[in-house]
């Protein structure tokens, strides 16, 4: 059996390993869970992961472009598959292939994983994105290939010529499932049939932590260093450009003032409850080969400009920073030691929640917003610790409730972790109807 494994997750080598944490969250669990399903499939992928990940994980990668690659000739070459699918699924005879359809035509079952780019979002990744997605999602079907959107979080959609055609790959995969409810809600506000869409979870809820004696040495000098035992509760503190008022998310030129809502929560925080702050970012970054080389993420200078200003206040006894480069799995590690999490970004939230981490989720605070943010808290029965970016009032208020019921929060998450737990494996567990049926 072969299984061919594409979408908007189709990005360039090491975009999904070694930059966006919360990306190896998900893909590391994800091919681990298809091959519990499917013990002795193939699998095959667009995505372009390192020689290293496809070996452990038994997984091969095809090149890119089959999928997308930011060249003009993307969209005419997915228009041209479709045309080809199309006469074949009207006469049975395929008058010509590409490497696309050769994938498609050797394989038993296609994944489109997109996560929360299967919408209009999709073309801030690149021009005509999303419509070339969907004419590849398409080609599968017309091929009577069994097709599934997996665990993702569509939408929201552009009011445009694209949305009809949407509805309709939408209304032909043999499986959908999202990775938390409001998905369905705004599928449903755009006109889509979501009455056989399964909502269950991330797969990221399952990523494992590194070992306790792996991370004692990238603690020994913070707060965390003396493991359930510190003279004070200790909170972790985690932000992205996304939870700033003012965007683009990549910016490099923030201000101090911008950081004013954040440095005022850390310091209430700390006033009123005795508490220790760590800050940390959740992103990496690195150097293409021949010279390849982990390094700090765009999300550390904004963790160590709010550290710096916090440095001259008088809380700055209660502030440490971690300024190393960790992998996902240290990372998530250090997240579980906290007390309580405070993360704008939303797999350092499940990171936390998913340990039974007591956790407020800052929103993004400005466009494009995403939905899933509100999605995983609900999935997590955290919803009422989503705050506000724009709103001191609220960071505080969610802030402090998630504090004086840490206890509490807790216990609830032992309870939904083990139900979460049981809808990341029916993700998968429900593509051998699909197979079987075809």
């Amino acid at each position: 059996m072969e299984i061919f494994v594409i979408g908007q997750c189709t990005l360039h080598w090491g975009r999904m390993e070694y930059g966006n944490i919360g990306n190896y969250y998900i893909i590391e669990p994800f091919f681990r869970e298809l091959h519990r399903v499917f013990p002795t499939a193939t699998i095959k992928t667009t995505f372009q992961m390192t020689e290293d990940f496809c070996q452990r994980e038994n997984i091969k990668c095809v090149p890119m472009e089959y999928y997308y690659s930011w060249q003009p000739q993307d969209l005419d070459v997915a228009y041209k598959e479709l045309s080809i699918a199309t006469i074949y699924s009207e006469t049975g005879e395929i008058i010509e292939t590409t490497p696309y359809i050769r994938e498609v035509l050797s394989s038993d079952l296609i994944i489109d994983f997109s996560g929360d780019i299967w919408g209009k979002n999709a073309d801030l990744v690149g021009e005509n994105r999303f419509l070339i997605g969907l004419l590849k999602d398409r080609v599968a079907q017309l091929f009577n290939k069994p097709t599934a959107m997996l665990a993702g979080s569509p939408g929201p959609f552009s009011n445009d010529k694209t949305l009809n055609f949407a509805r309709l790959v939408f209304d032909k995969f043999d499986l959908v499932t999202t990775r938390e409810e409001i998905s369905n809600d705004v599928l449903k506000s755009f006109g889509f049939d979501t009455s056989k869409v399964y909502s269950l979870a991330c797969p990221a809820f399952e990523f494992e932590p590194a070992p306790q004696e792996q991370i004692k040495p990238l603690i020994q000098e913070s707060f965390l260093a003396h493991i359930g035992g510190g003279e004070r509760p200790v909170i972790g503190f985690l932000l992205c450009g996304w939870n700033m008022i003012q965007g683009p998310f990549n910016r490099t030129d923030w201000k101090d003032s911008e950081f004013t809502q954040y440095v005022d929560l850390i310091k209430h925080m700390i006033h009123k409850y005795d508490v220790d702050f760590c800050l940390m970012s959740h992103s990496n970054g690195f150097n293409l080969p021949p010279d390849f080389k982990l390094k700090q993420g765009r999300d550390f200078p904004i963790m160590k400009q709010i550290y710096s200003i916090l440095e001259k206040t008088d809380v700055k006894e209660h502030i440490y920073l971690f300024e190393g480069i960790y992998t996902p799995a240290e990372t998530k590690a250090i997240i579980g030691n906290f007390d309580m999490v405070i993360s704008g970004r939303v797999h350092a939230a499940v990171a936390a929640l998913s340990q039974n981490i007591p956790t407020t989720i800052i929103d993004y605070g400005h466009e494009p917003k995403a939905h899933k943010l509100v999605g995983f808290a609900k999935l997590a029965g955290v919803e009422n610790l989503v705050a506000d970016p724009n709103s001191i009032e609220d960071l505080i208020n969610k802030s402090e409730y998630c504090f004086e019921n840490k206890e509490i929060i807790h216990k609830n998450l032992i309870n939904n972790n083990i139900e979460i737990k049981k809808k990341i494996k029916l993700n998968f567990d429900l593509l051998k109807n699909i197979v079987k049926n075809k």
